[in-house]
């Protein structure tokens, strides 16, 4: 054989070590674009979602308010038979370090049983829009145990409870509203609305509204006219009235007096008085016009009576009495002896 055959037919040596470089490059390659997650121990867990997952696919990012957990490695359909119902299981795959984080310091080792500690204390998972563009989704784990969730079986260890999103429990809010029935309601409302703004009753109606208010502000106007002059009558009459009183007052003490002065005059002169003494005569007839200013003030102070009218005759009535009773002090503190002998 020539010697240009024999450089054809090769090395064999050169070509496995030119094929061994390339494998290790190769795996080199996948090391570096893998981020070192081969050798990253994962936690696989389930969620069931009820509705439509458009936009999620196999590799979407998992988060934990914000922070990146894991990602969806396998999405699936099963049918419930309990329910009756279609389900779309997903799993994924979560980093057991930062799993281990969010369940915080002292974790067991065995994360698995982690999980449904975490679902006791409201861990939900929830379908978010990555962007609003491309429509692509993925799913977000956060503690939500006031809201309810879809649990298809709860002795799943690594079950992950799911929620609806805002958009999908108004799309189930509004497919179970009866649309026709709420048109009908709708239309006879307005029919009803119409017929009733066609009738010439709520017209007349509402002008006699108009015209009753009317009145209504011009009666308040003339109130708040006479109400001044109405407060300053009022207020004179009650004045006038405290005088009176006053005056009555003064009347009735000085008629007190002299009674206590006529108590005190006849305890001496008792024994000798007769019934037809002048003296008892005069204190009789003074009894009398006290009995008659008595029942003139009883009548002034009543109810129906004309107060301006019963007060003065009374005031003139107790002035007499007054001057009688005045002239008999003055003939006793004058004239002692006129109680036995009779007034000169």
């Amino acid at each position: 054989m020539s010697a240009p055959a024999r450089r054809r037919k090769g090395n064999p040596a050169l070509l496995g070590l030119f094929v061994v470089g390339a494998l290790v490059l190769l795996f080199l390659a996948v090391v570096l674009l893998a981020g070192g997650q081969l050798w990253t121990r994962k936690q696989v867990v389930v969620m069931h979602f009820g509705g439509s997952i458009y936009g999620l696919q196999v590799g979407a990012p998992v988060v934990f308010r914000g922070v990146r957990l894991g990602s969806v490695s396998e999405i699936g359909l099963a049918y419930d038979k309990s329910g009756d119902r279609v389900l779309i299981p997903v799993r994924a795959e979560l980093e057991r370090q930062m799993l281990r984080n969010v369940v915080g310091e002292g974790a067991d080792s065995d994360l698995a049983e982690a999980i449904p500690a975490l679902v006791q204390r409201g861990l939900r998972a929830q379908l978010a829009t990555q962007s609003l563009l491309t429509g692509q989704l993925y799913i977000d784990l956060d503690f939500h145990p006031e809201k309810r969730s879809l649990r298809v079986d709860a002795g799943l260890a690594n079950e992950v409870p799911t929620i609806s999103t805002a958009f999908q429990e108004l799309r189930s809010q509004v497919e179970e509203l009866d649309i026709k029935r709420l048109v009908a309601d709708i239309s006879a409302i307005a029919g009803s609305t119409r017929a009733l703004l066609a009738n010439p009753e709520l017209h007349q109606t509402l002008r006699d509204v108009a015209q009753a208010t009317a009145q209504m502000r011009g009666l308040m106007d003339k109130l708040n006219r006479q109400a001044d002059p109405v407060l300053n009558s009022a207020q004179g009459a009650a004045e006038a009235t405290r005088v009176a009183m006053l005056d009555v007052s003064r009347a009735a003490a000085r008629v007190d007096e002299t009674f206590k002065r006529i108590d005190t005059a006849t305890e001496g002169v008792a024994a000798t008085m007769a019934p037809d003494a002048p003296l008892v005569m005069s204190l009789r007839r003074s009894a009398d016009e006290l009995a008659a200013t008595a029942v003139a003030l009883r009548g002034m102070t009543a109810e129906d009576a004309p107060l301006s009218q019963n007060l003065q005759r009374s005031l003139q009535d107790m002035a007499r009495a007054a001057r009688a009773l005045r002239e008999l002090s003055e003939t006793l503190d004058q004239q002692p002896e006129s109680m036995l002998k009779g007034r000169r």
